[in-house]
């Protein structure tokens, strides 16, 4: 199969090309973020991983479509659009809201193939099952704009430019109300390995929330944690890739080779 060039669907962004990949990383941006966020994660990561980078609409060169209002929906156009890459193994990253679309990506993969994903990391977010109150969709424009300010976030450069600020707005409030609606179902639990990140003075997210997301796969649980608010991967992208990294080097070790067979 010839993969896709970057181009070819509005949901994926390529930044980087891997000739032969072992693994393909989908990463879903936080609320009020873009595809390019991931741009350090394509940079960082070795050759064994391609990173392709979620882009929602409503942002970008997306920016003149209507935004979608759930999970549900917007996982609905994400699965079509990896059709084409499942050449390879699959595995998801999510921080903050790209966390649940990760999760939900996941839930929605092993229903075409038991054994996809290869690997579900998440972070900044509590386990899907915690119960959460988000309001911040429901702040006038100012308060919302502190609310952002106050998350260290979004590069400083938009904070100091009230006309750009102004029209990222609907798009950081929208996804807060997509955050908002999400209600977890019960259904099996994934097979995969989970990697849960999160940094250790984010109020959003209590080592006990964190913790919560281990009930969500039969398979193995790692926890890595690192100083800093809710957006702790601006200041620590190698580490961060350095766990993905870890965590996936397993799907790129050659397979061992079958035992001689045994005549008499």
């Amino acid at each position: 199969m010839t993969a896709p060039t970057a181009t070819d669907d509005l949901w994926l962004r390529r930044y980087r090309q891997v000739a032969d990949p072992a693994v393909r990383l989908v990463c879903f941006p936080h609320a009020g973020g873009s595809a390019s966020a991931y741009l350090p994660f394509a940079r960082t990561l070795p050759d064994f991983v391609e990173v392709l980078a979620v882009q929602y609409p409503g942002r970008q060169d997306r920016r003149q479509e209507p935004f979608l209002e759930s999970v549900d929906a917007l996982v609905d156009h994400v699965l079509p659009a990896l059709e084409p890459w499942l050449d390879r193994p699959l595995a998801l990253f999510g921080h903050s809201l790209g966390s649940l679309l990760a999760y939900e990506t996941a839930r929605r993969l092993v229903a075409r193939d038991p054994a996809a994903p290869a690997h579900l990391l998440v972070s900044g977010r509590v386990g899907p099952t915690v119960p959460r109150e988000i309001t911040t969709h429901l702040l006038d424009d100012d308060q919302l704009i502190a609310k952002v300010a106050e998350l260290r976030g979004t590069d400083p450069r938009v904070l100091a430019d009230e006309e750009l600020l102004r029209m990222a707005l609907p798009t950081i409030r929208n996804d807060y109300r997509v955050a908002a609606s999400y209600t977890w179902r019960p259904g099996p639990r994934l097979a995969c390995p989970l990697t849960v990140l999160t940094a250790v003075d984010d109020p959003h997210v209590p080592a006990d929330g964190a913790r919560a997301w281990h009930h969500r796969t039969t398979g193995p649980t790692a926890y890595h944690s690192w100083p800093g608010g809710h957006f702790y991967l601006n200041e620590h992208t190698t580490a961060v890739c350095r766990v993905i990294e870890d965590a996936l080097r397993p799907l790129a070790a050659p397979p061992r080779p079958a035992p001689p067979s045994v005549t008499e």
